[in-house]
């Protein structure tokens, strides 16, 4: 079974971001097929409470993140959350992942080298997004009342040790 790269293969915001898909002039754009996001819940908790705080999870560099580790960021936020304070927080994803990653595929087994003879850049086949983040652009935000400060502090220190990069607690 295939596995995905690690997050060091696609961190750093070296290319130009890949994005243009249009289904009314598909031979416009430059990817054909974009896939799915990973990502399928952006909004959790309850909003319709009256909260007095607000904490963000800021990122400290410019980082891009697959959408497969904000899910996992946000399943790990979401749990611990939901058995701290269960009913009296909402927890919010504030980026969406556009840009598309791409991979050209090499064979990695002995005598690779004369089977897979490729272009040096070439265009690659998608395979996944990915979320650009500026320096302190927030990727999550968390209302709650005021008193639970640790336990917002603490799911976002677990949360941020699925993603790559480094981050910071805001809270206003």
């Amino acid at each position: 079974m295939a596995r995905i790269r690690p997050a060091s293969a696609y961190r750093d915001q070296k290319q130009q971001a890949w994005s243009r898909f249009s289904k009314r002039k598909p031979r416009k754009s430059y990817v054909r097929a974009k896939p799915y996001t990973k990502l399928l819940v952006f909004n959790m908790g309850k909003d319709n409470v009256a909260y007095d705080m607000v904490a963000t999870l800021n990122a400290s560099d410019y980082v891009q993140l697959r959408s497969n580790a904000i899910e996992s960021a946000r399943l790990e936020a979401n749990r611990y959350l939901s058995s701290k304070i269960p009913e009296s927080f909402y927890l919010k994803i504030l980026t969406y992942p556009h840009n598309v990653l791409r991979e050209h595929k090499m064979g990695t087994t002995a005598g690779a080298d004369r089977l897979s003879r490729g272009m040096v850049h070439a265009y690659g086949k998608a395979v996944g997004l990915a979320a650009r983040l500026n320096k302190g652009q927030p990727l999550f935000m968390v209302k709650t009342k005021k008193g639970n400060e640790a336990i917002v502090r603490d799911a976002f220190v677990r949360a941020s040790r699925k993603l790559s990069g480094s981050y910071k607690v805001r809270f206003n």
